[in-house]
């Protein structure tokens, strides 16, 4: 069987996307998968990165907010929509896929649209409770819609042929020791592990805020050890504000650009501090970690912050939205954490309950049995 996938924009696209591939290769080692995405995306590093062919296309967003820059992007955006619908015919004519699925990302628009019109069998991944808008625009065209969150069903506009399944995680995410990753880690005993990280790209008010976290950490000796990731775009920003606050250098706070081995650190740790993407949520769920979720006030219909809203619900995590959160609030709520280890193991305890572990399982069932029915007319 070959399978064309179409994912890209941010990681929380682009890891369910290889999980459901990587699910596939191990029911059906004798598929073939390629991936189709930007080039200049993190996808392409991402997807080479585990050996999957790669086909380039170029698909950007519109930029409602106007401004100098933003007029320049649209420029470019048009340009790209133009020519994105040839470029996605040219790459089917070159793969020949079987089963095509779009999981989140301008990039899954034309290729999905034009496989569903040549008849070639089709679906969606949907990883929020408030869809995007190529998965609203796809929903009708696709056999299969997968949604992550029931909330996500009647957004999609097709009942009858989206299942909810939950979101696809990494198998590794389930099959770390905590014991040993700590003591490869080096972390010594009775010591509470702090990972915080604003997303791929990093999120400046997240990186301020855990910043006066470590300087308070650091200055008052709490029992902690701290693992942060800046993000690429505010690497340097942030290089400058450690300096500042001393926090540079100390083997209480470590600094890294990008959690390259997310499944490892996620095991090690006992608090998360993270946005409230779909995908960050599932993985924290997965290993059961407590949280303190910020969400991103910049993301469609405000999505991250229902998805964390239901975590907080459930007792697994405390909720701040980005206009509430400061230096001195996060360290009062991690401060009140670490007075109560009891109150960290529920909330991961609580988190688990949110855990979806066979969703990759129903997604290559639903997949299997999409294939097994006859082919559409074309």
């Amino acid at each position: 069987m070959k399978v064309l996938i179409a994912a890209g924009g941010t990681a929380g696209h682009i890891n369910p996307a290889l999980a459901i591939a990587n699910e596939i290769m191990r029911n059906d080692p004798s598929s073939e998968i390629h991936f189709a995405g930007r080039k200049e995306g993190m996808e392409y590093a991402l997807v080479t990165k585990e050996g999957y062919p790669f086909h380039h296309i170029e698909v950007n967003g519109i930029q409602r907010r106007i401004s100098a820059e933003n007029i320049v992007r649209n420029v470019k955006a048009v340009g790209h929509l133009i020519t994105a619908m040839p470029r996605a015919a040219q790459i089917i004519n070159e793969v020949k896929p079987d089963l095509v699925i779009g999981a989140g990302g301008y990039v899954s628009g034309p290729i999905v649209q034009t496989a569903a019109q040549r008849g070639i069998k089709t679906a969606i991944d949907e990883q929020n409770a408030f869809p995007g808008v190529t998965n609203k625009i796809l929903a009708p065209r696709v056999d299969v819609v997968f949604a992550a969150m029931p909330d996500a069903v009647e957004r999609l506009g097709v009942p009858d042929k989206t299942i909810v399944v939950g979101n696809p995680v990494r198998a590794s995410m389930f099959t770390q020791n905590r014991v040993e990753v700590r003591k490869a880690l080096g972390i010594p005993e009775n010591t509470v592990v702090i990972l915080s990280f604003g997303g791929s790209l990093g999120a400046q008010r997240i990186n301020e805020v855990v910043a006066s976290l470590a300087e308070w950490e650091i200055s008052s000796n709490a029992k902690t050890r701290h693992y942060h990731a800046t993000g690429s775009i505010e690497k340097s920003d942030f290089a400058a504000l450690a300096a500042e606050k001393h926090i540079d250098g100390s083997d209480k706070f470590i600094i890294s650009e990008y959690i390259d081995n997310m499944p490892e650190m996620l095991a090690a740790a006992d608090l998360v501090i993270a946005r409230a993407g779909a995908l960050t949520l599932a993985e924290i769920a997965a290993v059961g970690r407590a949280s303190i979720l910020i969400p991103s006030p910049n993301v469609a219909e405000n999505h991250q912050y229902h998805n964390a809203m239901q975590f907080e619900k459930a007792g697994a995590a405390k909720v701040i939205e980005e206009k509430d959160i400061s230096g001195e609030k996060l360290i009062e709520i991690v401060k009140e954490l670490l007075k109560t280890p009891e109150k960290l193991m529920m909330m991961g305890k609580c988190a688990m309950q949110l855990a979806s572990p066979d969703s990759l399982k129903k997604i290559y069932k639903s997949l299997e049995n999409l294939m097994n029915t006859p082919p559409k007319s074309k």
